[in-house]
């Protein structure tokens, strides 16, 4: 797609757009870990968000999405950017650019702006934040903005939880921003120490499939799983001196989980701490190059996800076990926070084509339709592109 001509249709000028990327992502290990102050293990991938913007004189903000073409271009003020219902997807663009202000960037005058996303709509690869940091690139390049990108970074999740009201962790956004081609981080969530891993798949592909199940995090059991874990560390927090479940291991977790008194609360910690000391053993089978250990890491985080925080549901589960029982899969798993949207495998790049057919009968079976496929490239963090 021409995005430049389409963006020079829909604004009727002959001006020439900047044009911005920020990447999806997915989470290769360590899922529902973030808001648990244990690790996640991200990468960005080569799906994402484009936004191509013109400056303008006066206040006016014209924003339009050729992901939602019937709505058609959206017209708000930069004197007004409080968050309105009927101004749908573009409250996250708005969110962002209110943030910035009230941190002290001077953004003084609007723009135009045609967002362009190729991220599957609904499937979990975080397309709300995708849309947040390509803002914020196009923010510090429209207006000259000195930031530091952690800084960015946490505005982002600012506007997933204050403006849109999503109680989500920081992964997505950081993971967006902070994405490097061919590695994925190991990212401590409560202090936001993070190291690059290299993710060296010469003979693997990874692949995304797509439940094509929608799900809406913030109308999903998404909070009521974080409520859970918060009221398992408040019982372990009457005995033990900790801020978070990521700081237990899985042996001191044991030796403690007769303190939750709720037997749901207490599968919900377990997986919490049993995913964080996954995540970290992750790093050190990438390291080393054990990607066989490193498959049977991913598969054994699905089946947590699957007993102990129950968040994957048949559509997932039928993706991951039938994978597993395929030649040349490393490892498969739900990513993201479940309830439907993706699940990823690892996958010899001559068995790819086999375990794709595999998937899909399997699924129609069970589920009744097609899920869809795509091949992930792991690519850089938000910034700008040349069109």
């Amino acid at each position: 797609m021409d995005l430049v001509a389409k963006f020079q249709d829909v604004f009727q000028t002959n001006e020439q757009p900047r044009a911005f990327f920020a990447p999806g992502r997915i989470n290769l290990i360590g899922e529902h870990t973030d808001y648990n102050g244990g690790h996640v293990f991200p990468a960005a991938i080569s799906f994402g968000t484009y936004a191509l913007a013109v400056p303008r004189q006066d206040k006016t903000l014209r924003l339009y999405s050729d992901n939602f073409p019937d709505k058609g271009i959206i017209e708000v003020s930069l004197d007004d950017l409080s968050y309105k219902k009927e101004d749908d997807w573009t409250n996250f663009p708005k969110g962002m650019m209110l943030y910035f202000q009230e941190e002290g960037f001077n953004i003084d005058t609007g723009f135009d702006v045609l967002f362009y996303g190729n991220i599957p709509n609904g499937a979990g690869l975080s397309s709300s934040a995708s849309i947040e940091l390509v803002t914020g690139v196009l923010l510090e390049n429209l207006y000259h903005i000195d930031i530091d990108r952690i800084q960015m970074v946490r505005i982002g999740q600012k506007v997933e939880n204050d403006y849109i009201g999503v109680n989500s962790g920081i992964m997505d956004q950081f993971a967006i921003g902070m994405g490097k081609e061919d590695h994925a981080m190991l990212l401590d969530c409560d202090t936001l120490n993070y190291q690059y891993a290299p993710i060296k798949l010469e003979n693997h592909d990874i692949i995304i499939i797509n439940t094509n199940k929608r799900r809406e995090l913030a109308d999903s059991k998404y909070n009521e799983r974080r409520s859970q874990c918060e009221a398992a560390l408040a019982d372990l927090q009457k005995e033990l001196h900790i801020n978070s479940l990521g700081e237990l291991t899985p042996e001191q977790f044991e030796g403690n989980r007769s303190l939750i008194s709720d037997e749901t609360n207490q599968k919900r910690a377990k997986h919490a701490v049993y995913e964080n000391a996954r995540t970290i053993d992750a790093l050190k089978k990438l390291n080393t190059g054990e990607l066989k250990a490193f498959g049977e890491l991913v598969n054994q985080s699905h089946i947590s996800l699957r007993d102990d925080y129950e968040v994957t549901g048949v559509e997932l589960d039928t993706i991951a076990e039938t994978a597993w029982q395929q030649k040349g899969v490393l490892g498969a798993r739900m990513t993201g926070a479940g309830f439907g949207g993706c699940a990823i495998a690892i996958v010899e790049k001559t068995e790819v084509e086999a375990v794709k057919a595999a998937i899909d009968k399997a699924y129609q079976e069970k589920v009744g339709y097609a899920p869809t496929f795509y091949v992930a490239a792991i690519g850089d963090g938000a910034k700008e592109v040349a069109l």
